[in-house]
């Protein structure tokens, strides 16, 4: 059974940093793409970044771009998002999601997904 479970979110300081973690089981991660996305009270859920397992490729929204890095660990089966400089207009639920193969050319579309964690709270105060 594929399992992608979050964690690390919480309250943050304006200007803080958060590192969130998304544990991978059930298959091999190496075979993935695992994506970030994010979702506000009241907004669509939208792409963070993504990561490829299969040729390290990594991309970002605009708006995390220089702030926030995204990275693996194979042996753990498991991606990082490092979230620095955060805003009031990060606050959100953060899921991880993944999808076997290379990556998708519309990464940041939640339907190009299989699987997905149940979320975790980030909120950042100002």
């Amino acid at each position: 059974e594929v399992q992608l479970v979050e964690s690390g979110g919480g309250l943050v300081q304006a200007g803080g940093s958060l590192r969130l973690s998304c544990a991978a089981s059930g298959f091999i991660a190496d075979d993935y793409v695992i994506g970030w996305f994010r979702q506000a009270p009241g907004k669509e859920r939208e792409g963070v970044s993504r990561i490829s397992f299969i040729d390290g490729t990594t991309v970002y929204t605009d708006s995390v771009r220089g702030r926030f890095t995204i990275s693996s660990d194979s042996a753990k089966n498991t991606v990082y998002l490092q979230m620095n400089s955060l805003k009031p207009e990060d606050t959100a639920v953060y899921y991880c999601a993944a999808i076997e193969g290379v990556a998708p050319k519309s990464w940041y579309y939640p339907w190009e997904y299989d699987y997905w964690g149940q979320g975790t709270q980030v909120t950042v105060s100002s």
